[in-house]
């Protein structure tokens, strides 16, 4: 899951004692101002937060795409011959034997999605996988936000309704043009879009 939030990219799956380290330091500030400034720290943010799932929403997802062609076999085929917990176990990055891991690093090698994305939030780093509600609640508390401020939008209901359990606004992703309407219908405002070597995008 990534983030969309008004400042630079950065991996939020850091543990936050290495993640303090990439934040400029704060300016030296009176005892007073810095009471202040550790109030404001404590509060949740309350500005509007655009989560995004990544496999099917953002990039095409090669498990339901290619996998089952390699195979020779339907989906539905595929799911039923697999370990009841092999694709969780996977995604969380307990069986390392296959690298799901190397995916995420993958995507943002081809795609630089970190220049649009400011927060990765991946189930290999977190140990945590949707729509488990732990899954949400460390993206929330990672990035101190008041829950009902993220808008969860991903293509699978399941996880859209776990978002909704932990107090997030939930979108099912159909495609991008009905995004931008439905982000629209909630008060959010998308500049429009500019590719490298493209011509805007409305």
């Amino acid at each position: 899951m990534v983030s969309l939030l008004p400042r630079a990219p950065y991996l939020a799956s850091l543990p936050k004692s290495a993640s303090s380290s990439l934040r400029p330091s704060p300016p030296a500030m009176s005892s007073s101002s810095s009471a202040a400034r550790a109030e404001a720290v404590a509060r949740p943010r309350k500005l509007p937060v655009l989560l995004f799932d990544v496999m099917d929403t953002l990039v095409r997802d090669p498990f339901y795409h290619h996998i089952p062609a390699f195979f020779k076999m339907s989906m539905k085929e595929l799911l039923e011959s697999k370990h009841p917990t092999a694709w969780s176990e996977f995604e969380k990055g307990l069986i390392d034997e296959v690298s799901k891991s190397a995916w995420y690093q993958l995507i943002e090698d081809k795609l630089k999605l970190s220049k649009y994305l400011s927060w990765t939030f991946c189930s290999c780093r977190t140990g945590k996988r949707k729509p488990s509600p732990e899954f949400y609640l460390q993206a929330i508390d990672h990035l101190n936000v008041d829950p009902a401020s993220c808008i969860f939008i991903d293509d699978r209901m399941v996880n859209i309704e776990a978002a909704l359990s932990v107090g997030m606004v939930g979108l099912q992703f159909k495609n991008a043009e009905a995004l931008r309407k439905d982000l629209c219908a909630l008060g959010v405002e998308l500049p429009p879009l500019v590719c490298e070597g493209e011509a805007q995008v409305q």
